[in-house]
């Protein structure tokens, strides 16, 4: 009864005029990013980062929530008429939706997209709603010992997860680590690695990061590897789904949904293996002609599905977010900042210190769907038209815009020139693969993780053993190694076998 009472107060918040305005503004600007190829939501949240020095913390993140799943709903749209997802949620979508538009069923292929994502997205929102507050209830017994581990545990699913190599996470993190230790030393008041830089005193800014790493480092890719590529779009049929769509894609939605959102729940990143496992179920479960589509003509399952699968994940990764501070993609990292920035660290006291703000996005969250639906079906022909802005003027203006943000904030010309240096740096990590979410974990939470372990060494009088003497803390332990080293034998194993195989 206390969630259902905290739920009502979250939505009369929610629903003030303001804040429904900032999440209308938000879904529209979240969808309009998901139909840009390339622009994926944490460019657009990295980019608006900004706007927290002027804007009330709860319109800001409700602003924010609403662009983080509004993407999702919008990404679709290019991964269905011109085979180019923007983000790698979207891929499974592209292989079957595309084919669907080719054949002339776009219309069908956007409608199971956008009403699979409502279904998903308010399901897995019921799940954040019931399941959150009791996560935080039992994570707020814990620690300094198990505050750290519950941070080394973040720095390693989203180093190992993220990207296509562990030791690329990992480099990329300990980037972050080393960012984050440039300022004043919290607790002796010494500076550190400010290179007699005055402006570095307090640190480097998790805006300019989070900016020059996402907004800046996109426009400067495409400008140099992209600018030549060209799209072509499939025509768009009537939005609209007939009763055998209907009776092919309900189920779909469901499985769709049961999949993704314990991988949201879990601090294990990423939605990349709830999406495949969603097709690889409705590749399997189809039969007959519905079966022959996969692969040729686009089969329907294979849109619903993943779509639903994607949404579910995304809606439930809120929960290791909020209570345990644990950020399992590019855009929950950014999230991650945005909190920070009004100086509150999502983790087990969320729930208790920020109460009205938390069920305030919880609420919204289920008014951003419902807009979202009626956004994307009425609406989806002005969307499309999105895709004929040139790209040159379009990535200017994101240049632009992040530029004067940046600026805005501290009217420094020095951290106009830090944003192009982590600009470049980010072109270079995109080039080389290097995952870019790892160093922004790696920046707010390393002088979490710093204060934590100095506090916890402090209890066990100068010994580590307090690390492995409490049992929370040594259960963390061995997840962390599990983390680590399961996924290596896992692959050594098939390497193995796959080894054997081609020599017999």
């Amino acid at each position: 009864m206390d969630i259902f009472n905290a739920l009502l107060q979250g939505f009369a918040t929610a629903a003030t005029p303001v804040n429904l305005l900032w999440a209308l503004v938000g879904c529209a600007l979240g969808t309009a990013v998901g139909v840009l190829p390339g622009i994926g939501p944490a460019v657009a949240v990295a980019m608006l980062l900004p706007i927290t020095a002027k804007v009330e913390v709860t319109a800001s993140m409700i602003f924010f929530a609403g662009i983080y799943y509004g993407a999702m709903y919008g990404g679709s749209t290019t991964s269905i008429l011109l085979n180019t997802p923007g983000e790698t949620a979207s891929m499974v979508t592209a292989m079957e939706g595309n084919k669907m538009a080719k054949s002339g069923r776009a219309g069908a292929a956007l409608a199971t997209s956008a009403i699979g994502s409502f279904v998903a997205g308010t399901i897995a929102t019921v799940v954040v709603t019931l399941f959150a507050p009791y996560v935080a209830d039992f994570a707020v017994k814990l620690g300094p010992p198990e505050y750290f581990m519950l941070m080394v545990l973040a720095f390693t699913t989203v180093s190992a997860v993220l990207g296509k190599s562990s030791l690329r996470g990992m480099t990329a993190l300990f980037l972050g680590l080393a960012i984050g230790c440039i300022g004043m030393d919290q607790i002796t008041g010494t500076a550190r690695y400010t290179m007699g830089k005055p402006e570095l005193l307090d640190g480097i800014d998790i805006v300019l990061v989070a900016v020059g790493l996402f907004a800046v480092a996109e426009v400067l890719y495409y400008a140099l590897y992209e600018g030549k590529t060209r799209d072509s779009q499939n025509k768009m049929g009537r939005v609209h789904m007939t009763r055998r769509d209907w009776k092919r894609s309900v189920p779909a939605w469901i499985r769709g949904t049961v999949i993704g959102t314990p991988f949201g729940c879990i601090p294990a990143g990423g939605t990349e293996i709830p999406t495949f496992l969603s097709y690889a179920t409705e590749k399997k479960l189809a039969k007959g002609e519905d079966k022959a589509e996969f692969g040729t003509s686009g089969a329907i399952e294979g849109v619903a599905g993943p779509e639903a699968a994607n949404n579910a994940t995304v809606t439930a990764a809120l929960i290791p977010l909020l209570t345990l501070g644990i950020p399992t993609s590019n855009t929950t990292a950014v999230l991650l900042g945005a909190f920070q920035n009004y100086g509150i660290n999502p983790g087990p006291q969320l729930f208790t210190t920020s109460a009205a703000l938390v069920w305030a996005l919880i609420a919204s969250l289920y008014i951003g769907n419902v807009m979202l639906l009626v956004l994307n079906l009425p609406m989806v022909g002005m969307w499309v038209k999105l895709l004929k802005i040139p790209k040159p003027q379009l990535y200017a203006g994101i240049l632009i815009f992040a530029t004067v943000g940046a600026y805005g904030m501290r009217q420094s010309t020095f951290d106009l020139y830090l944003l192009l240096a982590i600009g470049a740096l980010g072109v270079v990590m995109r080039r080389f693969d290097f995952p870019t979410a790892p160093v922004v974990v790696g920046m707010i939470l390393g002088p979490l993780a710093e204060a934590q372990m100095r506090n916890a060494v402090a209890i066990g009088e100068g010994s580590w053993s307090i690390f492995w003497q409490r049992p929370m803390s040594l259960a963390l332990i061995i997840i962390v190694l599990a983390v680590l080293i399961v996924p290596r034998v896992l692959k050594a194993r098939g390497n193995k076998k796959a080894a054997i195989a081609v020599s017999a």
